[in-house]
């Protein structure tokens, strides 16, 4: 067995149960602990509410929308970025539909998933520059944060390296880091791609319960 099919295949295998199960035990653990009940009348719909305070986030506030502009447009840049890539990058679709779910979707042409990772990495660079150099943000963030963001900034530069097939060395290497990156992620802060529904949608219920204008 050689490297690239040591990562590819079991290292791979391994990595993916360990970001799937790790993944499940942390949303049901999070629903789990629960929230203290709320004993006054509801005066709406909960339900709505959670549905409403996810969507709500999706675009500031007018008051916010000047001081956080950069924050947004590098976000979206860098989450829409990665998920292009991931899920219509050429490679990764036939990776999917060779080792996991067996059927495949159109793809993007070579300029697009260039396109894309550009967007993507400046996202990226944007959101940890304004993270070691806003006071608050520094303030706040842990080594978690910053590990996490360099592990996607080399999985991303490693699979660009990959795309020229120059190499299987660099396919493999690839791998190993997005293995990593797999087994990492339910343990870090990377979680937050599951669980801001669930955090947003909390306050959302608790202020639709309320009846408060969201």
């Amino acid at each position: 067995m050689s490297f690239l099919e040591f990562v590819e295949g079991p290292l791979f295998a391994v990595a993916a149960g360990i970001f799937l199960f790790g993944a499940f035990w942390r949303i049901v653990g999070i629903i789990r602990i629960g929230r203290k009940k709320d004993i006054a009348p509801p005066k709406a719909s909960a339900a709505a509410g959670f549905v409403k305070g996810n969507l709500r986030h999706f675009l500031p506030r007018g008051i916010f929308a000047k001081r956080t502009a950069v924050h947004i447009i590098a976000g979206y840049g860098f989450h829409l970025g990665l998920f292009v890539l991931v899920f219509f990058g050429a490679f990764h679709v036939e990776f999917l539909n060779e080792r996991i779910l067996g059927f495949a979707w159109p793809t993007l042409p070579r300029w697009g998933f260039i396109l894309a990772s550009e967007i993507a990495f400046a996202g990226l660079i944007v959101l940890w520059v304004r993270r070691i150099s806003d006071p608050v943000m520094r303030l706040i963030s842990t080594p978690d944060d910053h590990i996490g963001s360099w592990l996607t900034f080399i999985m991303m530069l490693s699979g660009c390296f990959a795309l020229q097939e120059s190499h299987e060395m660099l396919r493999a290497m690839h791998m190993l880091i997005v293995d990593i990156w797999l087994i990492y992620f339910p343990f870090s802060r990377l979680m937050h791609a599951f669980t801001f529904v669930l955090s947003r949608g909390n306050s959302g219920a608790t202020y639709g319960r309320k009846g408060m204008n969201l």
